[in-house]
């Protein structure tokens, strides 16, 4: 006969961290400008095993998957100014010169907050760099819209502090 843990039958009590709590720190762009970040994930290759009949399974590397950052673009400062020198930290259009991965790769942060505004998770994304990135759209139709970036960030790895 199973018995009944107390603990797991009534109420308990908890806050659920939500999406609109959270504040990114990118090195050379402001915290404010940024609207949203997709959720940081990643996947693990397998590795085959085969032996005569049957075959085992192993675990492969481990990728982290891209973070798609969006953010509005104000006139001050320019927020697709600050990603273009961020972007010319790993290449520069007028002369094609290329710069070392010292120079454009960056440790950013996303610090998740609690209701009162207290940190409640931090992720630490290290040696983050820009893999796309689009300017938003113009359309003399839409008078109402913000105008927003969209960046594609690539990284080495991610730490979960806490």
């Amino acid at each position: 006969m199973a018995v009944i843990d107390p603990n797991e039958i009534f109420f308990t009590a908890f806050e659920p961290k939500v999406q609109n709590r959270f504040i990114m720190y990118v090195d050379g762009i402001p915290s404010y400008t940024i609207k949203g970040i997709s959720s940081v994930g990643f996947s693990q290759e397998e590795i085959v095993l085969n032996h005569i009949n049957t075959y085992r399974k192993v675990k492969g590397k481990l990728k982290w998957n891209d973070l798609t950052m969006t953010m509005f673009d104000p006139i001050t400062p320019s927020g697709a100014q600050a990603v273009m020198e961020w972007v010319r930290l790993h290449h520069e259009s007028v002369t094609g010169r290329n710069g070392y991965s010292d120079f454009y790769k960056k440790d950013l942060t996303i610090d998740v907050l609690g209701p009162v505004g207290d940190i409640v998770s931090e992720w630490i994304i290290k040696g983050a760099f820009v893999k796309a990135a689009e300017f938003g759209e113009y359309n003399w139709d839409n008078e109402a819209a913000a105008q927003n970036l969209t960046v594609t960030i690539g990284m080495d790895y991610c730490v979960l502090n806490y």
